[in-house]
């Protein structure tokens, strides 16, 4: 035996068999091998208790028992999805039928019972690398899974929270986020400019995962950074500058090709009047006692990061008392059910019919018109609303 095939010490085996000839045997094959941290069971029921109670590196296990046979054994492991140990079956060579079932169950390889030493160091030694392989796969995807979701965390606490915090004046809002990974490519943002003036946006990256989550944080910054520099000036930014500037840093040695879509407006919480920029993003609905109807119309202007030096323009708008603004992300009206379905602007329009005007109700209405719609499918795109109202 080579260097490279010196069994570890801790190694834990567990025999399942009734015989206890072949467990003598096994045992003391298993010794001469220098697998000594051996547990022997006499049954199927045995075997699973022990699995219950212990870690083991591979389970020997004989197709023929009381109680609970190696099939009724393996057909309990393969409900486990794959948190059970790898399993070699004892078996005898005229029961091949019954050894092809146990692979379809998931058993890693076979042994015939007369344990030939050579033979058993082979196939022990072949399921324990792959094991160790895999060991180090989980352990490898593991860590990856818990840096993913330390960027998701990082990544919300990029957008507001506190939107008590976040209102202004008359100028109510609220907001929600929903990555359809652990790092997704949306944003949204509320910040009050100064005492009388509220930037809000909303923007979806193209992509996902974390490419679009960095692009995402970027874009983030420079529209915070682009609002602050042009009101520090001492003049009020106008939204179509903010996204000017953002766009050209955005383009600017874009190989990849990443481009942003966005709504960004400001709005006067003395007033309700304010000025909006829509980039490649579909248009926000005003929500009043005439049911929601869609802001604009607005030409067609590129997303941000498509090309540097372009002009975007700004309009007016203005919200009568008690009115709200919903901005959204194509990930609401792209949601998908488990047939192919998607949610679409007819129910986006009908849960906005219903939602009132307040903005925490009118977000979460929506989230639940599209949870209730896609009904346990799997999320395909970010999902982000924000809502605003003006006058209380």
């Amino acid at each position: 035996m080579t260097d490279a095939m010196v069994p570890d010490e801790d190694v834990a085996i567990l025999v399942v068999d009734d015989s206890s000839f072949n467990r003598l045997v096994l045992k003391k094959r298993l010794g001469e091998l220098g697998y000594t941290n051996v547990t022997m069971t006499e049954d199927g029921l045995q075997g699973l208790a022990a699995l219950e109670r212990g870690r083991f590196d591979v389970v020997l296990l004989d197709l023929e028992m009381p109680n609970l046979d190696g099939i009724g054994v393996l057909e309990q492991l393969h409900a486990t999805r794959g948190a059970a140990p790898p399993v070699i079956v004892i078996s005898a060579l005229t029961e091949m039928e019954k050894i092809v079932r146990c692979i379809e169950l998931g058993a890693e390889d076979y042994l015939p019972k007369s344990f030939d030493p050579p033979l058993l160091r082979a196939r022990l030694g072949a399921i324990l690398e792959k094991k160790r392989l895999r060991d180090l796969a989980d352990a490898r995807l593991h860590a990856l899974e818990a840096e993913l979701e330390s960027a998701r965390t990082a990544q919300l606490s990029l957008v507001p929270r506190d939107f008590g915090a976040a209102s202004c004046g008359q100028v109510t809002v609220h907001a929600a986020m929903i990555p359809a990974r652990q790092v997704g490519g949306d944003l949204y943002d509320c910040l009050r400019l100064d005492p009388r003036r509220m930037l809000f946006t909303v923007a979806d990256v193209s992509g996902k995962g974390a490419s679009a989550g960095l692009t995402m944080a970027r874009s983030f910054g420079l529209m915070r950074a682009a609002a602050k520099n042009i009101a520090a000036a001492g003049h009020m930014p106008d939204p179509g500058d903010i996204l000017a500037l953002a766009n050209d840093d955005l383009a600017a040695e874009n190989d990849a090709q990443t481009f942003v879509t966005a709504v960004l407006g400001i709005i006067d919480a003395e007033t309700g009047e304010g000025r909006i920029t829509v980039a490649g993003h579909d248009a926000p609905y005003v929500l009043g006692a005439g049911g929601p109807r869609l802001l604009g119309p607005f030409g067609r202007q590129p997303p941000l990061g498509t090309i540097e030096g372009i002009p975007f323009r700004s309009d007016p708008f203005v919200l009568a008392p008690g009115e709200a603004l919903f901005v959204f992300s194509d990930g609401v009206t792209e949601a998908e059910n488990g047939q192919g379905g998607f949610f679409g602007k007819d129910r986006l329009l009908a849960a906005l019919g219903g939602a009132g005007t307040a903005p925490e109700q009118v977000v979460g209405e929506v989230l639940r018109a599209v949870a209730s719609f896609a009904d346990g499918a799997a999320q395909a795109d970010d999902i982000t609303a924000l809502a605003l109202r003006f006058g209380h």
